[in-house]
């Protein structure tokens, strides 16, 4: 039996909650969630939280919404929370003093069968591309973006007249 883990969870929108709530219903605990900070939206520019900061605060969890990844006060309180392994999903480019400072490293999980489209809006690029597959990859963060070591992706089809809110949908679930 794996023991459990400290883990820092890093994301922003409804696409990394699911993972975020599987993370919390089991039996590792969830020690810090790091997410963007509240943006104005809407017609009348009222800040809007994100939807993993919405599951944070409904479930109690430490929240941390720095303005900079690589502010000192910010690492500080990283360190303070001695987690071993950072999960990452749907979240920013993280600086290297940020995803080598736990021990187990840090995994990403991108929307995406990695190498393919690296980076910025996978979903998007794989039904513009017209791809028939895609899917979900998890690997480790190195120093380039989307190369780490592979831990596990898993595979989809993507239907012909597929858009992208169902594709996302369907990487989501899995």
């Amino acid at each position: 039996m794996i023991p459990a883990l400290r883990i820092v969870f890093m994301g922003t929108p409804e696409f990394a909650v699911s993972i975020l709530e599987k993370l919390f219903h089991s039996p590792h605990q969830i020690v810090g969630v790091v997410t963007a900070t509240d943006k104005p939206a809407g017609r009348g520019q009222k800040l809007k939280s994100s939807a993993v900061k919405d599951f944070a605060i409904e479930n109690q969890l430490n929240l941390l919404q720095p303005e900079s990844l690589k502010d000192p006060i910010f690492i500080e309180q990283l360190k303070d929370l001695n987690a071993d392994l950072f999960v990452v999903v749907a979240f920013r480019m993280l600086p290297e003093i940020v995803w080598s400072m736990p021990p187990k490293g840090t995994i990403n999980l991108h929307a995406s069968l990695l190498p393919q489209y690296r980076g910025a809006a996978p979903i998007n690029w794989a039904i513009i591309n017209g791809e028939t597959k895609t899917g979900v990859t998890t690997f480790f963060i190195n120093k380039d973006i989307d190369t780490g070591k592979i831990i596990d992706s898993r595979e989809t089809e993507i239907l012909e007249d597929m858009t992208v809110g169902e594709l996302y949908s369907q990487l989501m679930e899995i």
